[in-house]
């Protein structure tokens, strides 16, 4: 019989895909590759994209010829016959003949077994490849529903395939099929948005708004990347974009996304796993221990595996434990704690203070401060905290749970605790409080607790750390030295007190020092892990900058950067300061995206960090800016990241901003503000004319701003006596970067002073120490001043053949879309080696790069190219330098226009 005219048509027929769709590009590489299987499941919570994923499969399959079915289950579905009904309906489509009976309302075996003997004896003789897709399979909920699928998938004939969409993972056994590899599984890991396809998605939605990095970052981050969240928050902007100033509160109150949750995922829920989730909301993780102990609910752990498989958006954390622990979706975290609040402050703060107890007899002794902080039971707090300073593996990751706490404690309180004030001492030393921590330390001081050694004896970190914070590195020098082969229990007080040398010699301009402070202490394997083991590594990125060695910079810098996210999270203190590193040697080799992307939503570490640390995310900030042609952005930022360190008493970091101010404003022609900076910049040399130890560079900064407004006004004479104060200072101090500047620099003067010699002499050791050190944008940042001569330096073809070719890459870079060097000849590859461009980034794109470039089209981050080409993650990387070095860009985005214009690109 034939049933059409009795169903809802609409159920086979896929949803339209709007015009604006995001290719799922990579998942539908992992279907195609997998297309033979006899079942795929699709399985992840509401609103991942899994029925637009289904639907870009079908159009896919269908352009390739393959007959595809459709079929969209919902709530009427329930009951096996309706079921059924729309099942063979579905099978029919495909070319089954319509003479088969339905089974019995209770679906008997042998009323079951003859319509799967008709079933797939019909579709095998078809003779084509069949695909059967099914949206919505959880409302598949009778249990002969379930068994007359499982047949169908046990006598599936070869050409029949099923592609399944569920919210939960059906109940079906898949074993045999799995072993035989006839199984395929996308789950609720793999649904997300990536970083670059949350990018792409508001680039479409959002015409005539761009957002900045930050902001992309900013709500990937919130989002996890959750394609349901994305629409509501595109839709506000564009209706009120005054509201991107505030994008944290619009995403928490999106009333189009608190709707979407409580009407399509808790609705219908029983209301007792509702219950159960709104208490473990306000965890940042939780396991069926701690779940059982604050809910007193044994059913805990059957209840968090029930949450899991029906992916009620919850994520398993990667830990070494053996019990699993959990964490939800952060929005959806905060929907549940918004329901718990309803509840009152009373039943909030019973759940964190049975929380802190638990965490406490499990040792994890930063949760217990945390959560009796938040329950009010400060006194549990107190002692939880002033128990975890007795021991080694106290670290940096109690601070935040501890400032917390001692700004809510009575004074009397933390005077009775000497171990718990001195700590919080440490902490407002280690987070830019230096003024609090300097009066806390003298109050120490005086109090019996200074009797005792195992705190007196922690008095010179917190000396050390006030003088970083005040840009005093002679004193840091002068304290920490003597405690550099000192024994220290604590790994994480031990590794700080090298990273504060490390900082001050590199500062200071003592590279050996720091060179030999990186042998003399090798991080040990069981520190590895830790987080200021792994800001004292991040030291050494520095270092290799500093040296001039950008590539080794940036290899080690984005090592340690993976490790430190992957172990403290993005937004952590050794995450930020290794970002910054890796930061400023992406930009010096013109990896813009890597730059971008390292320092994006890292606001914090430019207002609150060591002044070097602010000052090189601050520059790197406005240069970046800079490139995306907003000189009135990278300005604005500049001169607030100016007045901030001014009222800190920073006058280094100042220094820094007015010169890069001045930089950008010579650059747009806009002399008459670059002088007024300049004379501000002059008073403060005045001030440092004769300082010692970090501040003998604003001496050095101030002449490379008079050389620059010397050549702005025609003067070259005294632009090169500017620039030999420049000169000695950078030849003292071992910064390659600077001599490379003053020599560019010195050649555009004694060009104006048709000093042919000296200019080409000039600009021979600009490339030649370029070239060694590795330099891209020092050189791309002069192009104005210097494109012309470094192209007549070429034409001399006076240059070895290794500086040559770097030269011609530096030229071609200076040109987007201009040809680059064609390959070197073998001999010369080792020679090379060190240089900006090697070989391989030479010539026309690769097979694999044209593969690659293909992807990242799509809108493809590289650990979802490394996953669907089944590469690793640093060849894919890899590749994409090449593919921006051949292009002559700087972006992804660039090169993706570029090669379409090409024709490389469809």
């Amino acid at each position: 019989m034939n049933s059409d005219n009795l169903l809802v048509a609409t159920k086979f027929s896929p949803p339209r895909i709007s015009p604006r769709h995001i290719p799922r590009e990579h998942l539908l590489a992992r279907l195609r590759d997998t297309k033979d299987c006899t079942v795929t499941l699709l399985t992840g919570g509401a609103g991942f994209g899994k029925t637009i994923l289904l639907a870009q499969w079908r159009q896919e399959l269908m352009r390739a010829g393959i007959d595809v079915a459709w079929l969209s289950l919902s709530h009427d579905d329930r009951q096996f016959s309706s079921f059924c009904t729309y099942l063979m309906t579905a099978f029919q489509r495909l070319g089954m003949r319509a003479d088969y009976v339905v089974p019995d309302a209770a679906g008997s075996e042998q009323s079951m077994e003859a319509l799967v003997a008709v079933a797939t004896s019909a579709l095998e003789e078809v003779e084509r490849e069949l695909y059967l897709l099914i949206d919505d399979y959880q409302y598949a909920e009778a249990p002969a529903a379930h068994r007359l699928m499982q047949k169908l998938l046990d006598h599936c004939p070869a050409n029949l395939h099923f592609v399944i969409a569920s919210r939960t993972m059906p109940p079906l056994s898949l074993g045999r099929l799995r072993m035989q590899g006839q199984v395929s599984e996308i789950d609720f890991a793999d649904l997300p948005f990536g970083l670059d396809e949350t990018r792409v998605f508001f680039d479409q939605s959002l015409s005539t708004l761009k957002l900045t990095a930050d902001e992309v970052r900013l709500i990937h981050d919130l989002t996890n990347g959750w394609p349901a969240c994305l629409q509501p928050v595109a839709t506000m902007l564009r209706i009120r974009p005054g509201k991107r100033t505030n994008l944290r509160s619009l995403l928490w109150k999106s009333a189009d996304l608190q709707s979407y949750l409580a009407e399509d995922v808790v609705a219908y829920l029983p209301p007792a796993l509702t219950a159960f989730m709104e208490k473990l909301s306000v965890f940042r993780r939780f396991n069926a221990g701690l779940a059982e102990a604050v809910t007193e609910n044994p059913d805990a752990a059957d209840l968090i595996k029930r949450a899991e498989d029906e992916n009620l958006l919850i994520y398993r954390v990667e830990t070494d434990d053996p019990s699993p622990w959990y964490r939800f979706h952060p929005l959806f975290g905060e929907f549940l704690a918004q329901r718990l609040a309803q509840q009152g402050k009373e039943a909030v703060e019973a759940v964190h203070r049975r929380a802190s107890r638990w965490f406490a007899a499990q040792d994890l002794l930063v949760e217990a401060v945390r959560h009796a902080s938040l329950g009010g039971d400060l006194d549990f707090a107190a002692d939880a905290m002033e128990q975890a300073a007795t021991r080694s593996t106290w670290s940096m990751s109690y601070i935040g749970p501890l400032l917390y706490m001692i700004d809510r404690l009575p004074q009397e309180t933390l005077f009775s605790h000497p171990r718990l004030f001195f700590l919080g001492c440490m902490a407002h030393a280690f987070t830019g409080r230096a003024d609090k921590a300097e009066r806390w330390l003298e109050q120490i001081r005086r109090t019996e607790a200074a009797k005792i050694p195992a705190i007196s004896s922690k008095f010179p970190i917190i000396d050390s750390s006030v003088a970083v914070e005040r840009d005093d590195l002679q004193r840091v020098i002068e304290v920490l030295e003597p405690l550099c082969n000192a024994p220290m229990e604590n790994a994480s007080l031990r590794y700080a007190c090298l990273v504060g040398l490390a900082v001050a010699y590199l500062a200071v301009g003592r590279l050996d020092d720091t060179r030999e402070l990186f042998d003399a202490n090798p991080i040990a394997p069981e520190d590895r892990d830790n987080d200021m083991a792994m800001v004292f590594e991040s030291r050494r990125a520095q270092t290799c900058l500093f040296a001039g060695d950008v590539r080794e910079a940036e290899r080690l810098g984005a090592s340690t950067l993976a490790r430190a996210e992957a172990r403290y999270g993005r937004a952590s203190l050794p995450a930020n300061l290794c970002a910054d590193t890796l930061a400023f040697a992406s930009y010096e080799l013109d990896h813009i995206d890597d730059a971008r992307e390292a320092l994006a939503n890292r606001a914090g570490m430019m207002q609150s960090s060591w002044p070097d640390v602010m000052t090189q995310s601050s520059i790197c900030r406005a240069r970046l800016d800079f490139l995306q042609d907003a000189p009135e952005t990278a300005l604005a930022f500049l001169e607030a990241q100016a007045a901030h360190f001014h009222l800190l008493g920073l006058d280094r970091a100042l220094a820094y901003m007015l010169a890069e101010q001045i930089r950008i404003l010579l650059t747009t022609g806009e002399q008459r503000r670059a002088r007024e900076l300049a004379t501000r910049l002059e008073g403060l040399r005045h001030t440092h004319e004769n300082g010692t130890g970090a501040f003998v560079q604003i001496p050095a900064i101030a002449a490379l701003v008079r050389a620059r407004l010397a050549l702005a006004d025609s003067n070259p004479r005294d632009a090169l006596a500017a620039l030999a104060e420049v000169r000695r200072f950078g030849e003292k101090y071992g910064r390659g970067q600077t001599l490379v500047v003053a020599d560019l620099l010195a050649a555009v003067a004694h060009d104006g002073l048709q000093q042919h010699d000296q200019t080409t002499r000039c600009l021979t050791d600009a490339v030649t120490l370029a070239a060694k050190l590795g330099l891209v944008r020092t050189l791309l940042d002069t192009k104005e001043q210097t494109a012309g001569l470094l192209a007549g330096l070429q034409d001399a073809d006076s240059l070895p053949e290794p500086e040559a070719r770097y030269l011609a890459d530096i030229l071609a870079r200076m040109t987007p879309g201009a040809a680059r060097p064609e390959p070197a000849p073998v001999s010369a590859v080792a020679s090379a080696a060190t240089r900006i461009a090697p070989d391989a980034e030479r010539g026309p794109l690769t097979p694999r790069e044209l593969e690659i470039l293909t992807l990242i089209a799509e809108a493809m981050s590289n650990k979802r190219i490394a996953l669907t080409l089944n590469i690793t993650f640093g060849t894919v990387k890899w590749n994409v330098k090449n593919i921006l070095a051949k292009l002559g860009v700087s972006s992804r985005y660039d090169a993706i226009a570029l090669a379409r214009q090409r024709g490389l690109l469809k």
